[in-house]
């Protein structure tokens, strides 16, 4: 939802976006995505372009209004004093030209504005309030009569027990009756999916919400992402990628040199053969069927292919990195770290595949989207979803498989990870229908580390810490790693500055190590219980805003799973830190 000047209005679904969009080749989370939402195949493309102001294409999105309830701004003569006041509750069919109701008694124009009040169910279906029904149950002879209904501020905070809605007939209902009678004030919902047209519905048997408009909780896109990964021969790869329209359906080398009977096929796959083309098709309906590696899995494995170089170095590639000989970063505080790798170039690809209402469902910790989820669609017949790329540089660092093996099995260790647990435990309580699992132990030392270096980096890198991404690799059948990286389209620093602050990352370390032993909430930040119901951080050990909680759009777990407690030693003292201040 989305608030324009003088209405609030829903993004329409895919089916009502018109425009020119441009292909985003990545075969890996395309295959993904069809997996994920249960369809043959999907394409990657971007928005529609808005064009320059000579371009006469037509392109753009298109939204709908809502809601259709509206409350007057002005409405003389119901003042009642000591801070109360009474405003005309109307429907959109009630509006005059202009948007403009016309007071009964005065007969004035009054302006309105979109009432702040909706309702939704936890599939992410939305709708309008049924006042009538709020207020009288099935009993709606005020409505047939045509009743007027009033919105009552006896109050001046806002809160819901100061915001009674009443009826012309002297019917009357507090909004705080919401949070007591759940199941009973708005009734089932019915499924209506107004992003995707006016009559769309599906059958639901989930119970109504109320839903604040302008809430953070009415809207949590899902997207999930994939760092391109180098290609055997990037030339075949990017011709493919040209004439993919004409090549999608082809099912031997025979349909290919067919397909090159047509001039733009030909001058795409010019000095590629048909075999080399045959080959590249095979390889994407491999990844096109989403059952290789995890997201995470795959590109850990070639951050940790043991050459000084990885990829290719040309402007257009997607992917290039070179490791740092060890002698260049190798100090006593370095110890846990077995390689440094400088990513000079690389390319995330990041798709929307749905959204979901009142609670998140972010990818989980090897990067993958949970197919349980129910999550809202994007359109009625979905054959693509928005997608965009973005290219940068990064820094990655894989920790030494042996040493966090042997910090595993510390008993101060075995004990924090033990209160972390119950801190979750306490939190799948109370979201009961989350599927959400507590990760393994490295990543939460790792996720926490990363969070450290990004502050300690941002101060030197020409970036702000909000410009710079995380990608958290714990997967003990692989390795562990921490990728930092660019993931930005702005113009915001200087490319180049994180693979400089690469080749001194032994003196950033031993910086963001610093930061961590101390926060300015200490000691109330080092001896929080996640279980506590107390302060109710229940995924979080010793973090907060002064030490470790970044910009969301730098974490990849939106601040959950984090404590310092595991990376150095705190004032508390608990005896699970991964670094030693024997070793600095």
């Amino acid at each position: 939802m989305t608030d324009l000047p003088e209405r609030s209005v829903l993004i329409s679904g895919l089916d009502f976006w018109f425009g020119e969009r441009t292909l985003v080749s990545e075969p890996r989370l395309a295959g993904k995505i069809a997996t994920l939402l249960q369809v043959p195949a999907v394409r990657l493309e971007t928005p529609p372009a808005s064009g320059d102001v000579d371009d006469l294409r037509p392109s753009g999105v298109p939204v709908f209004r809502f809601p259709e309830w509206f409350v007057t701004q002005d409405s003389p003569g119901l003042f009642a004093g000591d801070g109360r006041r009474t405003r005309y509750l109307v429907h959109l069919r009630a509006l005059a030209r202009g948007n403009r109701f016309i007071d009964p008694d005065t007969g004035k124009k009054l302006k309105v504005v979109p009432v702040r009040f909706v309702r939704a169910c936890r599939r992410g279906h939305i709708g309008d309030i049924d006042w009538y029904f709020f207020l009288h149950g099935a009993d709606n002879q005020c409505r047939g009569q045509g009743r007027l209904l009033f919105l009552d501020e006896r109050g001046t905070s806002g809160d819901l027990s100061e915001i009674w809605i009443r009826c012309e007939c002297g019917q009357e209902r507090s909004m705080a009756q919401v949070a007591i009678q759940k199941a009973e004030v708005f009734g089932r919902c019915d499924g209506a999916r107004p992003w995707l047209g006016p009559a769309m519905r599906e059958k639901c048997e989930e119970m109504n919400r109320l839903l604040v408009r302008t809430a953070s909780n009415a809207y949590f896109p899902q997207r999930i992402s994939v760092i391109s990964l180098p290609e055997r021969n990037e030339t075949v790869r990017e011709v493919v990628t040209a004439a993919w329209d004409f090549l999608e359906a082809a099912e031997s080398e025979e349909d290919i040199s067919r397909e090159r009977r047509k001039t733009k096929v030909r001058e795409a796959l010019e000095g590629v053969s048909d075999a080399e083309v045959w080959a590249e098709i095979q390889a994407r309906r491999g990844a096109l069927t989403g059952q290789e590696k995890s997201v995470k899995g795959a590109e850990l494995e070639t951050l940790l292919v043991a050459a000084d170089e990885i990829g290719e170095d040309r402007p257009e590639g997607v992917f290039y990195a070179r490791t740092l000989p060890k002698a260049e970063w190798d100090r006593p505080w370095m110890c846990g770290i077995e390689k440094v790798v400088l990513v000079q170039r690389l390319r995330e690809v990041m798709a929307l595949v749905g959204f979901t209402r009142f609670e998140a469902a972010a990818p989980d910790t090897e990067g993958e989207l949970d197919m349980g989820v129910q999550r809202a669609e994007l359109a009625r017949d979905l054959s693509w979803v928005p997608a965009v790329e973005n290219r940068g540089e990064g820094v990655f660092l894989q920790f030494r498989k042996s040493a966090i093996d042997e910090w595993l099995r510390r008993e101060g260790v075995l004990q924090r990870i033990l209160q972390l647990k119950r801190g979750f435990e306490t939190w799948k309580a109370e979201h009961s229908a989350s599927r959400r699992e507590f990760p393994h132990p490295a990543y939460v030392l790792l996720h926490s580390f990363s969070h450290l270096l990004i502050t300690a980096v941002a101060l030197e890198c020409g970036y702000p810490a909000s410009s710079i991404r995380e990608r958290v690799y714990a997967l003990p059948q692989i390795g562990y790693g921490v990728l930092l990286y660019t993931g930005s389209s702005d113009a915001e620093g200087t490319l180049g500055g994180l693979i400089e602050v690469g080749r001194r990352i032994a003196g950033s370390i031993r910086g963001a190590l610093e930061l961590g032993k101390l926060c300015s909430n200490d000691p109330v930040c080092a001896q929080h219980a996640p279980e506590s119901l107390h302060e109710r951080r229940f995924l979080q050990g010793a973090a907060c805003h002064g030490c470790l909680l970044l910009a969301e759009t730098s974490c990849e777990q939106q601040n959950d799973l984090l404590d310092r407690a595991l990376v150095v030693r705190t004032v508390h003292g608990e005896g699970a830190e991964f670094f030693s201040e024997s070793d600095s």
